[in-house]
C-alpha cells in the first residue's frame, strides 16, 4: 500500500489506519467525536495527499479540457476554480473534480478518494497532435485540508496569506518550504475549508507550520471517519460512493455547479440536455435520517412498502445529530422531504425519513 509523506507524523499522533484506493490513510486518532467537534467549533487538519491530482500544461490545455469536461471553463481567470465532471457518452459520471486555473497550468483535484480514475479516463481523450500534457501528481504533490471557524486565522499565521475574501473554489498562491503552493478555498465540511496543494517535498513543512499556528485554538488532526460525518452533515456528495457510473449529474442536484447546458458539445452532453428539456430525471439524491442506530452499507436497498425504489450511496453516524444519516437515490416520486422509506440491512428493514440537504448549515 502507498503511504503519505506524513505517515510517520500520523503514527506519532496515534492514528488508526485504513485502506482507501490503495493508500494507507488515518481513519481516526482515537476520538472521532473530538475530531468532529474541533472542526465545528475551532479548527482541524487532515492529510488529503492520497487524493487524485493532475497538472495539465501546454498551449491547448484549456481548449482541450473545455472539449471533454461537462462544465464551461473558458471564462476562468488565473486564481479562479470551478467544479466539473467527466461523463460517459450516456451521461453517467465517471468522475467529479475541481479545476484551478493558473497562469501556465490547470490543476485538477478529485472530490473523493477514487485513485487514478480521473487520470486514466481523461488520458484516453488526449489525442495525438493536441498541445496539452497531463502529469499525474497523486504521489509527488501533497494536499492538506484545514477546516473550521478558525481555519483562515491558522492559514494567515502559518503561511502569511489572507484568504478571508477568497470565494469557494478560488485560490491564492504562497511560498511554503521553498516551493510555490496553491491555497484553495474549497467545500468539504460545511465550515470554512481551506486546502494547501503543494509539491510533496514541502508537505511536512506545511503540516508542522499549520499545527504550530493552530495550537492556541486546540487544532486536531482529523481522520476519514470524522471527515465523512462532516461532509455528509453538510450535504456534500463525492466521487466514488455517491457520484459514479450509476448517476447522471442532474440526479445529484449538480445543476449550476458541475455541468453546463450551453457550452457546446462534450461527452454525455445530449443526455444531460435532454433531461433538462423534458424534466425527466429518474431519481434524485436525497438525505435520509434513520430511526435506528444501524449504519447501512453502500448499495443497501431502499423500499417503499414492498417496492424497491432505490439505494443508499453513503451512510454515517453523525456526532452532530447523534443519529445515522445517509445519502440515497430513490426514484423521483419518493424523493420529497418527509417521505417514509425503509432501508434493508442484513435482511431487516429500518425506517428512514427523507430530508432536504444539507442536514447541517453553519449558524
Amino acid at each position: 500500500m502507498k503511504q503519505s509523506r506524513l505517515h510517520t507524523q500520523h503514527v506519532k499522533l496515534g492514528a488508526t489506519f485504513g485502506e482507501v484506493a490503495g493508500w494507507e490513510i488515518p481513519t481516526h486518532y482515537g476520538d472521532v467525536a473530538a475530531e468532529h467537534r474541533a472542526v465545528r467549533e475551532a479548527v482541524g487538519i487532515a492529510d488529503l495527499s492520497p487524493r487524485g491530482k493532475i497538472r495539465v500544461t501546454g498551449e491547448d490545455r484549456v481548449k482541450w479540457l473545455q472539449s471533454i469536461i461537462s462544465n464551461d471553463i473558458l471564462s476562468l481567470q488565473p486564481g479562479q476554480g470551478r467544479y466539473s465532471s467527466f461523463l460517459t457518452h450516456k451521461g453517467k459520471m465517471l468522475t467529479y473534480f475541481r479545476l484551478y486555473l493558473q497562469t501556465e497550468a490547470v490543476m485538477v483535484e478529485d472530490v473523493g478518494e477514487i485513485g487514478e480514475i480521473t487520470f486514466q479516463a481523461m488520458r484516453k481523450f488526449l489525442l495525438y497532435g493536441t498541445k496539452a500534457k497531463m502529469e499525474n501528481c497523486a504521489e509527488n504533490w501533497g494536499l492538506l485540508l484545514i477546516s473550521g471557524p478558525k481555519a483562515a486565522q491558522v492559514v494567515q499565521s502559518a503561511f502569511g496569506v489572507d484568504v478571508s475574501d477568497v470565494k469557494p473554489v478560488d485560490f491564492v498562491t504562497a511560498q511554503i518550504g521553498g516551493h510555490s503552493a496553491l491555497v484553495l478555498r474549497t467545500e468539504e465540511t460545511g465550515e470554512i475549508d481551506i486546502e494547501v496543494l503543494l509539491p510533496a517535498e514541502s508537505l511536512l513543512t506545511a503540516w508542522t507550520s499549520a499545527l504550530q499556528a493552530g495550537a492556541k485554538f486546540g487544532i486536531r488532526a482529523i481522520g476519514t471517519e470524522a471527515r465523512e460525518a462532516l461532509r455528509m452533515e453538510a450535504g456534500l456528495p463525492k466521487a466514488g460512493p455517491d457520484l459514479n457510473e450509476e448517476i447522471v449529474p442532474p440526479e445529484a442536484n449538480l445543476e449550476g455547479k458541475a455541468f453546463s447546458l450551453n457550452k457546446g458539445c462534450y461527452p454525455g452532453q445530449e443526455v444531460v440536455a435532454r433531461m433538462d428539456t423534458y424534466g425527466n430525471v429518474r431519481r434524485k439524491l436525497v438525505g435520509l435520517a434513520l430511526k435506528d442506530s444501524v449504519v447501512p452499507s453502500h448499495g443497501a436497498k431502499l423500499y417503499n412498502g414492498d417496492r424497491e425504489v432505490g439505494w443508499v450511496s453513503s451512510a454515517v453516524h453523525s456526532p452532530q445529530f447523534n443519529k445515522t444519516l445517509a445519502f440515497g437515490f430513490p426514484l423521483r416520486d419518493f424523493s420529497a422531504p418527509g417521505t417514509e422509506l425503509a432501508v434493508e440491512c442484513d435482511g431487516n428493514k429500518h425506517m428512514a425519513i427523507v430530508q432536504a440537504l444539507p442536514f447541517y448549515t453553519k449558524p
